[in-house]
């Protein structure tokens, strides 16, 4: 089925984002191995082989890279044992787009740190703790509004936003509740008063740094619900904003298809996150530029050259969301969601529902983002997750 040259990429999650890289990845040819702790992930459905795995567990993912032996190891989530990582990169394996990179973006401490203590970048003012009582110190000292995450966690899953000094063991439960691995440990946060907030997405390639048309979105509890391409932004807050992007992306190095997370406010561009992998709010690109960020990602880390993005047409996304925990359910509307001009449905295949998971993504365009915006409003409106007893 393959020739000799191929080469073999691994997937280490395997959800929507998973999904569309993988297809991507066989579109050029590459083998594709999916990896994730549940059966029947989104990027199982296409891949050419699976693996039900723990990724916390290092004796597990190693069993697994050792046993196929990849090219190319692309993680695609944050819970995974980084260090075994780093160990089977010192050993000869490629992690994507590099086994530092990996870990320093696994939890939010290493990034933050790695940004303001070491970078230099602007963010919001942050403290970390262990224990409730650390947590109660921590908000003192930053006050109130602020942010409450866990240092790792997926989706904006335990995020908070804690207002007076009796919500904070209400925002350490939601925290513990909500965070992934085994530390309780999680991030106090500034909470920022900003006009907007993006994600600019940056690829490293062996052409250099590429940057996207900026792209604007909405979170509720941590979570996006909506994201636009491009987001209005003024020329001064562009070069702000790539010149931040490029500064924490240089130091992450590697080759692929960064998602910056940034703050625009009056007082300037914050730096929030980055993550070292297509974006969530960035599935807008697949109907807006010429290359989406998942054929982006698969061409830099394969080594092939990227020339300037184009951004064809102004677009939005807007997410379809489970409203309970259920395996008997079924993704409805999808024929009259279609029926709104200029719009495309991706249902993503997951086997089952939990609450405020993405079951599906609306995507428009058109010539204006506030008529892109408005479709996907529309035809999201269409589509409901139903369940059945």
């Amino acid at each position: 089925m393959f020739g000799t040259q191929t080469k073999k990429v691994m997937l280490l999650g395997s959800g929507e984002l998973g999904k569309e890289t993988i297809i991507e990845a066989q579109r050029l040819g590459l083998e594709t191995i999916a990896v994730d702790r549940y059966e029947n992930a989104p990027a199982m459905q296409v891949a050419h082989r699976s693996y039900v795995a723990d990724m916390l567990d290092g004796e597990a993912l190693r069993r697994v890279i050792e046993k196929e032996k990849p090219d190319l190891v692309v993680p695609e989530i944050e819970a995974i044992a980084t260090e075994t990582l780093m160990d089977l990169e010192n050993e000869g394996f490629r992690i994507v787009p590099t086994a530092k990179a990996v870990n320093l973006t696994m939890d939010r401490e290493g990034i933050r740190r790695l940004a303001s203590e070491e970078l230099g970048l602007p963010t919001a003012k942050y403290e970390f703790a262990d224990t409730l009582y650390e947590l109660r110190n921590a908000v003192l000292s930053i006050g109130t509004p602020c942010v409450i995450k866990p240092i790792m966690s997926s989706s904006g899953k335990g995020q908070t936003v804690c207002r007076s000094i009796e919500d904070i063991e209400w925002s350490w439960n939601e925290a513990i509740g909500g965070g992934r691995g085994k530390k309780a440990r999680m991030i106090v946060e500034e909470y920022i008063h900003f006009d907007s907030e993006i994600t600019l997405l940056t690829v490293r390639s062996t052409s250099g740094t590429t940057f996207c048309a900026p792209i604007g979105h909405i979170q509720k509890e941590g979570d996006y619900i909506e994201s636009w391409q491009p987001h209005n932004m003024s020329e001064e807050q562009i070069l702000e904003a790539q010149a931040i992007a490029k500064k924490i992306t240089d130091a992450l190095g590697g080759y692929g298809v960064f998602g910056v997370e940034l703050f625009l406010s009056s007082q300037g561009v914050y730096f929030s996150e980055v993550s070292p992998r297509p974006h969530d709010t960035g599935m807008v690109t697949m109907v807006t530029q010429d290359l989406s960020e998942f054929a982006l990602h698969v061409r830099a880390i394969l080594g092939y050259p990227i020339p300037d993005v184009q951004l064809l047409k102004s677009g939005a996304s807007h997410t379809i969301k489970a409203t309970k925990e259920s395996k008997n359910f079924q993704i409805s509307g999808v024929a009259e969601s279609l029926s709104v001009p200029q719009t495309q449905v991706r249902v993503f295949g997951k086997p089952e529902t939990k609450v405020g998971r993405r079951m599906a993504v609306v995507l428009s365009n058109g010539e204006s983002v506030n008529g892109a915006r408005e479709r996907a409003e529309l035809a999201a409106s269409k589509m409901m997750v139903t369940y059945e007893e």
